[in-house]
């Protein structure tokens, strides 16, 4: 299965020249004020994909998603702050800071990225794609405007990527087994 999400994250299209998108980074719990080093990874993945999409011709716009799970702070709060001190953005930014899970960050979300002509899920490989499936879930006639993230550097995070493997496997896995929001 992780072969398969792989391979049909790299069929998405990319963004085109004259198109305005949205970068949705998917926060991850964070128990400080300050961006724990999953949450600092995804961010470097938006910041990169709204660039190369910018290199394109297109626009984008970054949307941080996610409550304060499991610290005092919303995690797209730490993300902003975090994308804009250390990453140096300067592009537009929106926030969504009440989602605590995957299916309430793409369902919180949806009101911001309707305008847009692409959306790009900013987390590790198998997370976003578990997104782009609640996307198409939530709302099918928005699924064709996925576009990839630019989520794959060598040796990047190579001491988490086998956990994240086990874990969004078992995830993405009960996606399609339990037809109930929320897993």
């Amino acid at each position: 299965m992780h072969q398969s999400a792989a391979r049909a994250a790299r069929q998405l299209p990319q963004p085109r020249a004259g198109t305005r998108g949205a970068v949705v980074v998917l926060g991850f719990g964070n128990r400080s004020n300050r961006p724990n080093a999953v949450n600092r990874w995804r961010a470097r993945i938006a910041v990169r994909t709204a660039e190369r999409a910018e290199l394109a011709g297109a626009t984008a716009t970054i949307i941080c998603s996610g409550g304060a799970v499991r610290g005092s702070t919303p995690e797209a709060v730490l993300l902003r702050q975090y994308i804009v001190d250390r990453l140096h953005w300067r592009g537009e930014m929106l926030v969504e800071p009440h989602s605590s899970s995957t299916w309430e960050n793409v369902r919180n979300v949806l009101p911001l990225v309707e305008e847009y002509d692409w959306i790009a899920f900013a987390s590790n490989g198998l997370h976003a794609a578990k997104a782009r499936l609640y996307l198409a879930r939530q709302r099918p006639n928005l699924g064709g405007r996925l576009v990839a993230a630019d989520d794959y550097r060598l040796g990047e995070m190579t001491w988490m990527k086998p956990l994240f493997a086990v874990v969004g496997l078992m995830k993405l896995r009960s996606v399609f087994h339990v037809e109930r929001p929320g897993c």
